[in-house]
């Protein structure tokens, strides 16, 4: 019951914070294209790709660090977590430092990058303040995870989106009066750096064994396995940096950084929806953890099928709604002239579905340290979907980009990661999986057809039009699924947990 407790408060918190930090987002992205227009919408966009691709200095030792906390935050082992942490300190403050450096050498090769756009010094100056940014989240964040890693993600959740609105508030009304891209980015390292202060701050009152100075060194059991699931995190943090943070910068270099810009707006909606859904995940890996330190592999598979079909259903939920809406809501929000054509949305859809399927099995994997099993899958993904999206970008566009993330998806991680973890995680054969997964890829397909026929019914653009279509989207697939599994033990499970909830709201009123 601490392990749902503690998942369940995380999920609440982090779905009010997203929420919050949706509306903020959007408001802020129409001030910024007001402002500074779709050009620097596109450099911005490309920035924080580039920016992304310097993060494979971390070499995955931060995900390796925190499963060695697992166990001994499950055994309130202070001693341990205190070596652990001073550890990943020194680690964490080395790659700050790195990605300092690398980044500023990057900036002769801007203009190889960007070839509409003249590269002036003002652009090289905002490349220089996204790198110092970047490199400043180091020196601070090894305490967050900590916090993360204890079960208690929504207290880090808390202060980034505080800290987040505040942000985009100050951003918007200095934009307003300056108009200043410089000055836009100055405000994102001053807010960057006050956060990590406040988190380190808690951190210490919450863990007061942090500040003592003497200490024990990682024993070496526990340092070969941080190396070892090291050296399977790197090449998961190649493949998945040039699968997710390549893209702008092929789009850029083949088809044009006003495209770029585009793009991000249907960015900015799928991240968003990734990141609402993902912090479901992001909040019950602790939890899993816990479970794998002190439960079998039979009650961990019971929950893991439980957890898929969740997945399934708010994946599959999403995808519907984002198909018929994605472009109405961007005319609606920014205008007819930053929609993107049907097959783009199609693909983009696609993608997001079939990456969205994977994160129950990425969870689960996180948790258990999984990570030495399926360490060349990374590479042979990072290189198929290079050379696919080099082949296609100059012929189709975006839509060639973008089917090359589905190809190397399809011919990796889509059954790499599920073998990985029903082989070493829970001993059971994958045909369980790829039967769960076929239901209800079928399900998503029969629900969106169904949907589409209700949707063609409602004609016009306007607000009202969008109210419809938006009511539809919400409606017809839930209740597809409902008709589908409400007879399944998945479904049984969600009922039984959300059960007390409702009789509890339901007595109030009676």
């Amino acid at each position: 019951m601490g392990r749902t407790k503690s998942s369940v408060i995380n999920i609440s918190v982090a779905l009010s914070g997203q929420l919050i930090g949706l509306i903020v987002s959007f408001i802020a992205r129409i001030y910024f294209i007001r402002v500074l227009g779709p050009e620097y919408l596109g450099i911005n966009a490309l920035f924080t790709n580039i920016l992304s691709i310097l993060s494979l200095v971390e070499l995955g030792v931060g995900p390796a660090i925190i499963f060695s906390l697992y166990k001994p935050l499950a055994d309130k082992n202070t001693k341990k977590v205190l070596s652990l942490m001073k550890f990943y300190q020194k680690v964490y403050i080395i790659i700050g430092i790195v990605i300092a450096v690398l980044g500023l050498c990057m900036i002769p090769l801007l203009p190889h990058i960007i070839n509409d756009v003249s590269i002036s010094k003002e652009l090289n100056f905002a490349f220089s303040l996204f790198v110092i940014n970047a490199a400043a989240t180091y020196f601070f964040s090894y305490k967050r995870n900590l916090i993360i890693a204890d079960q208690y993600r929504y207290i880090a959740t808390i202060y980034r989106y505080s800290f987040f609105t505040i942000l985009n508030i100050l951003q918007v009304i200095f934009l307003i009066i300056t108009g200043s891209y410089i000055v836009f980015l100055i405000l994102q390292i001053t807010l960057t750096v006050i956060e990590n202060i406040f988190v380190s701050r808690h951190a210490n009152k919450m863990y007061p064994f942090l500040s003592q100075k003497k200490y024990e060194k990682i024993d070496k059991a526990t340092l070969t396995e941080i190396k070892k699931n090291t050296k399977a995190l790197v090449l998961h943090k190649v493949g998945g940096i040039v699968v997710t943070s390549t893209d702008n910068i092929i789009i850029s270099i083949y088809v044009g950084i006003v495209w770029v810009g585009l793009y991000s707006n249907y960015q900015l909606m799928i991240n968003a929806l990734n990141t609402i859904i993902g912090q479901f995940f992001s909040a019950i890996t602790a939890s899993v953890g816990n479970l794998g330190a002190k439960e079998g592999a039979t009650k961990s598979f019971l929950v893991f099928q439980n957890i898929f079909f969740f997945n399934f259903w708010i994946f599959g939920f999403s995808s519907i709604s984002l198909l018929f809406l994605a472009n109405p809501f961007i005319e609606i929000w920014l205008g007819s002239k930053f929609i993107l054509e049907i097959n783009i949305i199609l693909i983009l859809i696609i993608n997001f579905f079939v990456n969205g399927m994977r994160r129950t099995s990425l969870t689960f994997t996180d948790a258990f340290g999984l990570y030495w099993y399926s360490r060349y899958k990374p590479i042979f993904e990072a290189i198929i979907n290079l050379v696919v999206s080099l082949l296609l970008a100059s012929k189709f566009g975006l839509v060639g980009i973008f089917f090359a993330t589905l190809v190397s998806t399809l011919s990796t991680c889509f059954w790499v990661e599920p073998k990985v973890l029903f082989k070493y995680g829970f001993n059971k054969p994958l045909k369980i999986y790829f039967k769960k997964y076929f239901i209800y890829t079928l399900a998503v397909i029969l629900a969106g057809m169904i949907t589409y026929e209700f949707i063609s019914l409602i004609k016009g653009d306007s607000m009202l039009a969008f109210f419809y279509k938006s009511l539809i989207c919400f409606i017809i697939p839930n209740f597809v699924f409902l008709i589908l599994f409400y007879q399944t033990k998945e479904f049984k499970y969600f009922y039984n947990l959300i059960k007390p909830t409702f009789v509890k709201f339901k007595s109030k009123f009676q």
